[in-house]
């Protein structure tokens, strides 16, 4: 949404008040409008610009020095919120729609320390190693300390084929991790869905963006089994940063078919908003398993703490990271905008998200190893369904390989089909009564 009007008159206002403060010297009246310590705080600024001004080394311009100052205002009220320059807009509303350039890692500030949130899947950070949890100490042999989200942000983009050094810090690693990655322009397929076993689905969500909801409806009925009705379904949102809040309400109403799905508490009362589930399009025949895991965040999390809520899914995995506050963004008139933190994300039961992030029903050690039934080649799974042979064996190798070793889609399966057998046998117990 664009800031109103009397918004922007009001803002200009104490610029214009500021101006005339340091030009003129001039002691204004206080007006019972303001509050004082707002005045004061206006006053000092002007002040300070003027100084600057007059006495600094080289001579500055006064748009390069408020630029400056409003980023300094917003980048210190928390990690998230910052001033978007019309090129760095720009980047934004292009990363929304699945393609940009860089590593494909999702960064944050915790506890002053740049932090990976996730590296997203087939991408350089994916492939290079970075993990979630790894901290960022120096970029290029530059340290980060005291370095903003938005120049870490700036400083890991770059030309494609151009590379890229970072160093390290890791949990449990005595000494500096080094990783040189080659940027390049990221381009992030947000579904991919394959069949496991007959019945049996798996779908993951890479990131959410602007038609996630509808390419897991497309995904769902590519792979519908030839009686129309599916076993069991596996969602995989495991490093998964995150995205778009109304993808993150699209997919959970696919799941469910009335209820809260998440809410918003911030100050205004536009920033308390609750969404809740509709039964249209709504599947709710089938159990389900939500894969979480340190690298799941923000709309990762609406969709797992609201499945877990109603009790639609088990989720499984580890806690999830805890990224739940809202980001607004306010396009300004000079094509740049303020994304600003709004708002905080509860679950239907009032849980916060926010720095606690999604406690797993089953909590499993992604490090753990355990034996794996092996899931079906995809000549099996071509031959086991209906549906053309060709689209079940284009299935990417990568990914074949992956739900063959990965011990969590495997426990994952095995709870499906453990459910699936226990339904059968209620079944069966009650046609004998």
């Amino acid at each position: 949404m664009k800031l109103r009007n009397r918004e922007r008159r009001v803002s200009g206002w104490f610029w214009v008040l500021g101006w005339v403060l340091f030009a003129a010297g001039l002691v204004v009246p206080r007006v019972s409008a303001v509050d004082s310590g707002a005045y004061e705080s206006l006053e000092n600024f002007a002040n300070i610009l003027a100084i600057v001004q007059r006495n600094y080394v080289k001579e500055v311009e006064t748009d390069k020095l408020v630029d400056g100052a409003i980023k300094g205002m917003l980048e210190s009220l928390d990690p998230h919120s910052s001033y978007l320059t019309e090129d760095s807009y720009r980047a934004l509303q292009t990363e929304t729609e699945g393609r940009f350039g860089g590593l494909g890692v999702e960064i944050t500030v915790r506890n002053g320390l740049l932090t990976v949130v996730s590296p997203i899947e087939d991408t350089p950070a994916a492939r290079a190693g970075l993990q979630p949890g790894d901290q960022i100490v120096g970029i290029d042999d530059e340290t980060t300390e005291d370095m903003t989200l938005t120049e870490a942000v700036k400083r890991l983009r770059g030309p494609e084929d151009s590379s890229v050094t970072l160093l390290v810090r890791r949990k449990g690693e005595d000494k500096l991790l080094t990783f040189t990655l080659v940027r390049a322009v990221i381009e992030i397929s947000s579904v991919r869905a394959r069949v496991l076993e007959p019945g049996f689905l798996y779908m993951r969500i890479a990131q959410f963006q602007d038609r996630t909801s509808n390419n897991l409806i497309d995904a769902m009925a590519k792979h519908q089994p030839g009686d129309g009705s599916y076993k069991g379904v596996m969602l995989d949102l495991r490093n998964n940063p995150g995205g778009l809040l109304s993808q993150a309400v699209g997919v959970s109403n696919l799941f469910l078919d009335s209820g809260l799905i998440v809410y918003t508490e911030g100050r205004g009362s536009q920033n308390k908003q609750r969404f809740s589930a509709t039964r249209d399009g709504s599947r709710t025949d089938f159990p389900m398993v939500v894969l979480v895991n340190g690298g799941s965040a923000s709309a990762s999390e609406i969709v797992a703490g609201a499945l877990q809520d109603h009790k639609r899914a088990l989720v499984l995995g580890t806690q999830t990271f805890g990224k739940g506050s809202v980001q607004t963004i306010l396009p300004l008139d000079d094509r740049s905008a303020l994304r600003l933190t709004t708002a905080q994300y509860f679950t239907p039961k009032g849980r916060s998200i926010h720095e606690v992030g999604i406690k797993p029903d089953i909590v499993m050690d992604p490090k753990a190893r355990p034996a794996v039934a092996e899931a079906p080649s995809a000549d099996k799974a071509a031959e086991s369904e209906a549906g053309a042979p060709a689209e079940r064996a284009a299935v990417p190798d990568d990914l074949i390989q992956r739900l063959r070793s990965d011990p969590e889609i495997g426990r994952a399966l095995e709870l499906l089909k453990g459910w699936e057998m226990f339904r059968g046998l209620a079944g069966s117990a009650k046609e004998k009564t």
